[in-house]
């Protein structure tokens, strides 16, 4: 049996961009998503701290100590410059194994810099 459970998660970090004509997607400084755990392309889950706002969508590379954090497409319009996010990934994993895994959570600074 398969589980889904928490992989990594990019804990309070601040959407510093939101550009509505793109493809779709959410661009992470690479810093952050190396430090996460999470990959190019990876689908994650977004929380919006400020609105409530949940969506899912996947990862594109951000500059390396940019501290970007940027919502593209329809995904611009579920939260302004600003607002604070949650960026979660999960896994599918043996039940088993899921017990013993040790999820990787970072807490970036106010300007999204590793701390």
């Amino acid at each position: 049996m398969h589980i889904q459970l928490l992989k990594s998660k990019i804990h309070r970090v601040k959407i510093t961009q939101a550009e509505l004509h793109y493809v779709g997607s959410i661009t992470i400084d690479e810093d952050l998503m190396d430090a996460a755990n999470i990959i190019a392309n990876e689908k994650v889950q977004i929380v919006n701290i400020n609105n409530g706002e949940r969506l899912e969508t996947y990862v594109i590379k951000g500059e390396r100590g940019s501290g970007q954090v940027c919502l593209n497409g329809p995904a611009a319009r579920k939260a302004q410059v600003g607002d604070i996010v949650i960026v979660i990934s999960y896994a599918s994993m043996e039940f088993e194994e899921a017990k013993v895994y040790k999820p990787i959570v970072i807490f970036p600074d106010e300007q999204n810099r590793l701390i």
